[in-house]
C-alpha cells in the first residue's frame, strides 16, 4: 500500500457526509457520535494516525480505553455531527478547526454499547501543537499507518450470531519504548474501515460482517 500520504487518493476514496453511498444510521434507541480520525502527514515517513487513551472516569462508558478524540452529538451546541467532532477535537487536544483540513468520511460505526459514531477523517500539519485536557485524555499516542495496515498485527475473534459469522478485531501497539497499547472494539474497526476503504486490503476474515442495529436493539431498550 502507499504509505505515504496522499491527500488526492484519501480523498478520491473516502465519501462526503451526506452521499447516498455512504452508510448512514439512525435508530431512536441509539446515541449519536462523532469522531476525527486525525492523520499527521510526512514527506518522507508513513504518515500518522493520532490516538488518545481516556482519562478513566466513572462517568465515561470509555473510560481508559484507547479511542479517537470524539464525542457525543449536543444538540445545545452543535448544528451537526462535524460540529461534534471538531469541538471535541479542540476540546481535547486543544487542536482550533481552523488547523484541520477535513478529508471525507467513511461508514458510520456501530458500537454493542448503543453509539452510532460518524468518523470524519482530517489532517493537520506536523507541526501543529496539540494540548490534552487532562480530564478527559491521560495519553496522546501516534502510530504509524503501516502497523495497522499489516495482517500481521491485526487479531480477530469471530463469533456466531444467528445465521452469521461476526468479528470483534484488535491491535496490540508497542511504541518505541516498549509501552504496551490495546486499540480494540469500535476504534480498530473504524481504523479497518478506513484501511478497507482507501487501501482495499481485506483485513477482515473473509464472509464476516460487524453487528447491526437488529442485532442489539433489544438489549440497549432493556
Amino acid at each position: 500500500m502507499e504509505s505515504i500520504f496522499n491527500e488526492k487518493l484519501i480523498r478520491t476514496k473516502l465519501k462526503d457526509f451526506d452521499s447516498p453511498d455512504r452508510l448512514a444510521l439512525s435508530h431512536e434507541y441509539f446515541i449519536n457520535s462523532a469522531i476525527v480520525f486525525l492523520i499527521i502527514p510526512y514527506n518522507d515517513k508513513p504518515y500518522d494516525l493520532v490516538l488518545i487513551r481516556r482519562t478513566k472516569r466513572t462517568t465515561d462508558k470509555h473510560s481508559g480505553e484507547m479511542s479517537f478524540p470524539g464525542g457525543k452529538f449536543d444538540h445545545t451546541l452543535d448544528t451537526s455531527y462535524l460540529d461534534t467532532a471538531l469541538r471535541e477535537l479542540d476540546e481535547e487536544l486543544g487542536i482550533p478547526r481552523n488547523q484541520v483540513s477535513i478529508l471525507g468520511c467513511i461508514d458510520d460505526h456501530l458500537t454493542p454499547k448503543g453509539f452510532i459514531i460518524t468518523a470524519f477523517v482530517a489532517f493537520i500539519n506536523q507541526d501543529t501543537k496539540m494540548v490534552k485536557q487532562d480530564s478527559e485524555v491521560k495519553e496522546i499516542v501516534t502510530i504509524p499507518i503501516t502497523f495497522f495496515a499489516d495482517k500481521k498485527k491485526f487479531r480477530e475473534r469471530t463469533y456466531k450470531l444467528k445465521d452469521d459469522l461476526i468479528g470483534v478485531g484488535k491491535y496490540n501497539y508497542f511504541s518505541p519504548d516498549n509501552k504496551k497499547y490495546v486499540i480494540f472494539g469500535a476504534t480498530s474497526h473504524i481504523i479497518v474501515n478506513f484501511i478497507d476503504t482507501v487501501y482495499t486490503l481485506g483485513l477482515m476474515t473473509p464472509g464476516c460482517r460487524r453487528i447491526n442495529c437488529e442485532d442489539i436493539k433489544d438489549r440497549i431498550i432493556s
